[in-house]
C-alpha cells in the first residue's frame, strides 16, 4: 500500500475513534443520569403501567421499540436541519441537542427495561458483549490520555476558581 493511502487511512482511523470516543462519552455519562430522570418521571401511575407492559414484551418486541424513539425524533432533527439551512443556526443546533438528549434518556431507559428479554436473543448478547468490551477499553484508552488529562487538570483549576 502506497504511503500516502496508508497516513491517509491512519488519519481518517484518528478521526474516526475520536469522534466515536465523544460519542461514548457523552453516551457513558448522560446514559445513566439521563435514565434516572426519565425513571422519576415515571413513577406517574400512568407511565409505571406502561413500563410494567414494557418489561413483559418478547425479545423481538423488545428490540423493535429501541428504534421507535430514533424514528420519533427523526422529522424533529430534519426541521432542525431545515432550520439551520434558513440561517436559524442556533436554533437548529438547540433543537438537535435537546432531541439527542431527549432521545438518550428514552433510549436508556428502554434498554434498562428491555435487556433482560434483549439478552435472550443470542446474537444480541454477543454483540452487546462485544461493544460492551469495546467501549471499556476505549474509554480507558481515553481517561488516560494527556489530552483527557489535562482537561481534567483545567476543569479542576475552573472549578477551584468558580468556588472562591
Amino acid at each position: 500500500m502506497p504511503v500516502f493511502i496508508r497516513l491517509a487511512w491512519n488519519a481518517l482511523k484518528g478521526v474516526v475513534q475520536v469522534l466515536a470516543a465523544l460519542l461514548i462519552l457523552f453516551e457513558e455519562w448522560g446514559w445513566a443520569p439521563l435514565a434516572r430522570a426519565l425513571g422519576r418521571v415515571a413513577r406517574w401511575p400512568p407511565l409505571r403501567r406502561l413500563e410494567g407492559r414494557i418489561t413483559g414484551l418478547g425479545p423481538h418486541l423488545a428490540l423493535v421499540l429501541l428504534f421507535v424513539p430514533a424514528l420519533a425524533l427523526l422529522p424533529i432533527k430534519i426541521g432542525a436541519l431545515w432550520l439551520i439551512g434558513l440561517g436559524r443556526v442556533a436554533l437548529g443546533l438547540g433543537m438537535i441537542v435537546l432531541a439527542k438528549l431527549l432521545g438518550t434518556a428514552v433510549v436508556a431507559r428502554l434498554f434498562l427495561l428491555t435487556r433482560p428479554q434483549l439478552m435472550r436473543l443470542g446474537w444480541f448478547a454477543r454483540v452487546y458483549l462485544r461493544w460492551f468490551a469495546w467501549k471499556t477499553r476505549t474509554v480507558a484508552i481515553l481517561v488516560e490520555s494527556r489530552l483527557w488529562l489535562g482537561a481534567r487538570a483545567l476543569a479542576s483549576r475552573v472549578c477551584a476558581l468558580w468556588t472562591r
